[in-house]
């Protein structure tokens, strides 16, 4: 069924490049939290519920955040301050531990995939994430998705008190934006929307590409230099290299882990 009211290709476009990654919302004069009306919030748990999934399992969880000391536990663990000042804060997780127990209710024995629980786990929380903050910016807010879950794992495991078969994916905060962020630039289209098959870029287009992203990495005033910051975080070396170890010991304490020296093996291997 097509929408009551479809947009116009401009007004799509449009409403696509008023979206700014927000850190800085809104608050009440003692910098607490300024909360959705509940009509809103209503609105945007709505979409988040009305994403597409995989096999009709909707292998994800949202963990709202309301307790202003879990606000301020979960802002120290991400290193993201804005956990505690939004207006709304959820943690998004893949979540294969519902469709477990539901099969276990209905007198079935739950299967062994755990990187088919990753893959389709992580899709589907996306796609929840993805609606609700869309959602969330129709009604007029702005929001950001928080990968600084991956800075503090453990704590967050035990905060959340997040059961095997639940893997936190990233924060997301949704308010009033108390900023007005610059539109960032994106990687040329050709290097990333490839036709009936995989194309590499050439060294000129990736330079291209380079050059026009560096505006995002400036600091301070000087120009930006986009393969440092690139360099910082998946360089050798890097933050994601530092976060790594991190990851996998999570996958692990959560049944989720597929590497060679998995606990549980799937049936019938070695």
């Amino acid at each position: 069924m097509s929408a009551p009211h479809p947009l116009t290709p401009e007004q799509v476009t449009a409403f696509y490049d008023a979206h700014r990654t927000v850190r800085q919302y809104e608050t009440h004069p003692d910098g607490s939290p300024l909360p959705l009306p509940a009509a809103h919030l209503e609105a945007i748990l709505h979409a988040a519920q009305r994403a597409p999934t995989d096999a009709t399992a909707q292998l994800y969880s949202l963990i709202r955040l309301t307790r202003p000391e879990v606000r301020a536990r979960m802002a120290e663990l991400t290193t993201n301050a804005h956990m505690a000042t939004a207006s709304e804060a959820f943690v998004v997780c893949a979540d294969v531990r519902r469709t477990g127990r539901v099969l276990e209710t209905g007198g079935r024995t739950p299967g062994h995939w755990p990187a088919i629980a990753v893959h389709f786990g992580i899709g589907d929380a996306v796609m929840a994430g993805t609606n609700l903050l869309t959602a969330a910016e129709l009604l007029g807010y702005q929001g950001c998705w928080i990968g600084g879950v991956l800075n503090g794992l453990d704590g967050i495991l035990d905060l959340l008190k997040l059961p095997p078969g639940v893997l936190p994916f990233a924060g997301l905060t949704v308010g009033r934006p108390a900023e007005t962020p610059p539109q960032r630039p994106r990687v040329p289209r050709p290097l990333v929307i490839h036709t009936d098959e995989y194309r590499d870029g050439t060294e000129a287009e990736l330079q291209e590409a380079v050059a026009i992203m560096n505006p995002i990495a400036a600091r301070g005033g000087k120009p930006g230099d986009w393969v440092r910051l690139l360099n910082a975080y998946f360089g050798a070396g890097g933050s994601m290299e530092a976060r790594e170890v991190h990851l996998v010991a999570a996958l692990k304490r959560q049944g989720l882990w597929a590497g060679e020296d998995e606990a549980h093996p799937p049936s019938g291997d070695a």
